[in-house]
């Protein structure tokens, strides 16, 4: 799986995914500014599976029925970003996901729904 981490993403997550190995496009890096419409057709576009804290995109998902997208949607207090990466990764390295896939990650729960 290659992560397309939204403009939100802390960067302590995206280097936490990195140094396991795991392939993450950040669009703070590459394509900063652009909007939620051009985040999900380059995810569709490259097969990506997008990171995001942007609840923009489960209502992208749910109520425009955008079809063939994967998205990481994490929730979590600031305080929380180092225990969230570290959640993030284990999820990760330890799940097969069969795409399309809406997965809401909080440091105390996991809810995968799949589309």
């Amino acid at each position: 799986m290659i992560i397309l981490a939204d403009e939100n993403i802390h960067s302590f997550i995206i280097q936490t995914l990195r140094q396991e190995g795991m392939e993450v496009v950040s669009v703070s890096e590459r394509s900063k500014g652009i909007k939620d419409s051009e985040v999900i057709k380059w995810a569709l576009k490259m097969n990506y599976t997008v990171l995001t804290e942007d609840k923009d995109f489960g209502e992208w998902v749910f109520a425009h029925h955008i079809q063939g997208l994967s998205v990481l949607f994490l929730r979590y207090s600031f305080q929380e970003y180092k225990n969230i990466a570290y959640t993030l990764r284990d999820f990760i390295a330890s799940t097969v996901l069969l795409h399309p896939v809406f997965v809401t990650i909080t440091t105390r729960k996991i809810r995968i729904r799949q589309l």
